[in-house]
C-alpha cells in the first residue's frame, strides 16, 4: 500500500511540473504560427555586426581594432563614433534630429565581456556619448547619468563639444514646426535605413561587447528616452551566451526587454537567428495595431553566429568578418 502512494504522490508531482513547464515553453514559440527562419550560420571570429547601411563604415572603424587582435570592448566604441561622427546621419550624433523644442538630445550605452555597463541619456552638446557611457562605466559606480549631470561628467571629464542643430537640421525642424504648430504628430518610424546604430562584436579572443547609440525619436517630447540607452532593452551582453542589441520604436521594445529576451532565448537554445524572431513575435503579440509598428533585432553568439529580424520589411544590417563584408536584408514577420 505504501509503495502505490508513493507511485501515486510521484506521478502527480511529475504531472504538476509539467503541467508548469510546458505553458512556459509554448509562450516563447506560440506567439505566430509563423515557421522559425533558417539561420544564419557563419561561425567565424572576429566579427562585427551593426545596423542598418551606416553600419558598413562603423564596422570598418571597428575592423581597425579586432583586425589587429584588439578587445572587443574597444571595438564597439571605435565603431559607432564613426557614425557619431557623420553630419549626414539623421538619427544619430552631430547630424541627429532634435525633440519638440529643438533641442538634439543623445543618447547612448555601452556593454563588455564582464557585463560591465554604462549608459548617457538626453546628453546635449558631446561630440561623443558612446565613450561618455564607456567612461560612467569605468570611472563611476553607477550605470547611467542623465541630462545637466551627464553633461557635467562629460565637460568635467574633458570630452569634446558640438553645436546642434546643425544648420539643415535645424532647417528641416523650422519647416516641421511650422507645418505641425503645436500638435504632436506621431511621425513614422523609420521603415527605411535611418535609425539607431547598434554594434556587437566578438573578438579573437572570443570576448563579446555591444553598443548603442540614437538622437532618438525625431521631434519627440523632451525628456523622451527610448530603449536605445537602457541596458536589457537596447542592449544586453552575456559573454556566456551571446549578444543582442535593437532598433525601431523604442518604447514596444522596451515593454519586453528586448535585447535581453533575445540573449535568454540563446541561453534556452534558439540560434541567434530564431532567437531574434521570437523576440520580434512577442512583441507583435502585445500590440492589436501594428501601424507605423517597426522593431527589430541583430544577435551574435558565442560561437560567432548571426541572426536579425524584424516586424516589417526594410531592416538590414552591415557584416564583417576577415574573409566577408557586406549588407544583409533581415528576415521579417510581414511587408508594409
Amino acid at each position: 500500500m505504501e509503495q502505490k502512494r508513493r507511485k501515486f504522490l510521484k506521478i502527480g508531482l511529475l504531472g504538476l511540473v509539467a503541467g508548469i513547464v510546458k505553458p512556459v515553453l509554448a509562450t516563447s514559440t506560440e506567439v505566430s504560427n509563423a515557421p522559425l527562419k533558417t539561420p544564419k550560420l557563419i561561425g567565424k571570429k572576429p566579427i562585427v555586426i551593426s545596423t542598418w547601411n551606416h553600419g558598413l563604415a562603423a564596422n570598418l572603424g571597428a575592423w581597425e581594432v579586432l583586425s589587429k587582435g584588439g578587445k572587443s570592448i574597444d571595438a564597439v566604441e571605435k565603431g559607432v563614433m564613426v557614425t557619431e561622427s557623420d553630419a549626414t546621419n539623421r538619427s544619430v550624433g552631430i547630424g541627429g534630429m532634435p525633440d519638440r523644442d529643438g533641442h538634439v538630445t543623445l543618447d547612448a550605452c555601452i556593454m563588455d565581456e564582464q557585463s560591465r555597463c554604462g549608459a548617457v541619456g538626453c546628453l546635449e552638446g558631446i561630440a561623443h556619448p558612446i565613450s561618455v557611457a564607456r567612461a560612467i562605466m569605468e570611472k563611476t559606480q553607477h550605470v547611467m547619468l542623465v541630462g545637466e549631470g551627464a553633461k557635467k561628467f562629460a565637460l568635467d571629464h574633458g570630452f569634446s563639444t558640438i553645436k546642434t542643430p546643425i544648420p539643415a537640421v535645424k532647417e528641416a525642424y523650422l519647416k516641421w514646426k511650422k507645418e505641425n504648430k503645436d500638435v504632436f504628430k506621431k511621425p513614422v518610424i523609420n521603415h527605411e535605413n535611418h535609425d539607431t546604430i547598434g554594434m556587437l562584436a566578438l573578438d579573437s579572443a572570443g570576448n563579446l561587447s555591444g553598443s548603442c547609440t540614437t538622437s532618438g525619436w525625431a521631434f519627440k517630447l523632451p525628456g523622451r528616452l527610448g530603449d536605445s540607452p537602457i541596458i536589457g532593452a537596447g542592449l544586453f551582453v552575456d559573454n556566456e551566451i551571446g549578444a543582442a542589441c535593437a532598433t525601431g520604436l523604442g518604447e514596444a521594445i522596451i515593454r519586453v526587454a528586448g535585447s535581453h529576451t533575445v540573449v535568454e532565448l540563446m541561453r534556452q537554445g534558439h540560434t541567434p537567428q530564431e532567437a531574434c524572431q521570437l523576440a520580434v513575435e512577442r512583441i507583435i503579440s502585445k500590440h492589436k495595431d501594428l501601424t507605423g509598428l517597426q522593431c527589430g533585432f541583430i544577435a551574435l553568439d558565442k560561437q560567432g553566429n548571426v541572426g536579425a529580424y524584424s516586424i516589417f520589411n526594410g531592416f538590414n544590417y552591415a557584416l564583417k568578418t576577415s574573409d566577408e563584408e557586406k549588407l544583409v536584408d533581415a528576415t521579417y514577420n510581414r511587408k508594409w
